[in-house]
C-alpha cells in the first residue's frame, strides 16, 4: 500500500484510490479504516478475491462452522460471508460517502461469473445483492459482456450503483455508454 503522503498526493490531483482487496481481518483489526483515514476512498472485490482470503486465512473459520451446522450450501456460504463484510467495509467508508456527498466512499461486489452470459440471472442476481447489502455506498459489479448489457440498462433505469466491468474494446464501451445514458433517461422520467 502507498504511504499516507502519496494517498494524499494522488488526492490532490483529484484521484481516488481503491483498494482492490477485502478480508474480515483487514476490516476488524482497523486496518481498514486506518487507511480510509489515510486517503483510502473505496475498495472493490470480487468472488475470486474473496475465495482467496476464504481459503488463505482462518479469518471465516466460526462463521463457517456455524452456516455448515445449519446445513447450507457452499454457494450460499460464500455469499453469506462476502454480503457481510462488504457491509462492514460499506460501513468503515460510510462517512467518505457522506462528506463526499457520494462521490466516494463506494464499497463493490461483482456478481457471480458463472452468470455473466445470462442477462435474466444477472439482473435478478444484482437485485439480491442490492436488497442484501442494504447500504447507499455498495455499488454491484455487472459485467460488461453483451448479456450484461441489458442488466447495465435495468439497474441504471432503477436508480442503483453500479460498477461495470470488464469493458476490452471501444465498441464494448460505446454500448455500455447508451445502456447507462438509456439507463439515466428512462430513471428520470
Amino acid at each position: 500500500m502507498a504511504t499516507s503522503t502519496a494517498l494524499r498526493e494522488l488526492k490532490k490531483q483529484g484521484q481516488s484510490l481503491w483498494l482492490d482487496n477485502i478480508r474480515r481481518q483487514l476490516i476488524s483489526s482497523g486496518e481498514l479504516a486506518r487507511l480510509r483515514d489515510e486517503g483510502l476512498t473505496g475498495v472493490t472485490s470480487n468472488p475470486t478475491i474473496f475465495e482467496k482470503a476464504v481459503s488463505g486465512s482462518t479469518d471465516y473459520d466460526e462463521a463457517m462452522v456455524q452456516m455448515v451446522r445449519a446445513r447450507k450450501k457452499p454457494d450460499d456460504m460464500l455469499w453469506e460471508l462476502m454480503v457481510a463484510d462488504v457491509q462492514a467495509a460499506a460501513d468503515v467508508f460510510r462517512p467518505v460517502y457522506d462528506r463526499t456527498k457520494g462521490k466516494d466512499g463506494f464499497v463493490s461486489i461483482e456478481v457471480g461469473p458463472t452468470i455473466a452470459t445470462n442477462t435474466r440471472r444477472t439482473i435478478t442476481f444484482a437485485e439480491y445483492l442490492h436488497d442484501q447489502c442494504r447500504r447507499p455506498n455498495v455499488m454491484v459489479k455487472i459485467p460488461a459482456t453483451k448479456e450484461g448489457l441489458p442488466a447495465i440498462f435495468d439497474q441504471i433505469s432503477k436508480g442503483h450503483n453500479i460498477n461495470i466491468t470488464l469493458i476490452f474494446s471501444v465498441d464494448r464501451y460505446m454500448e455500455v455508454v447508451e445502456a447507462y445514458v438509456s439507463g439515466l433517461e428512462k430513471l428520470h422520467k
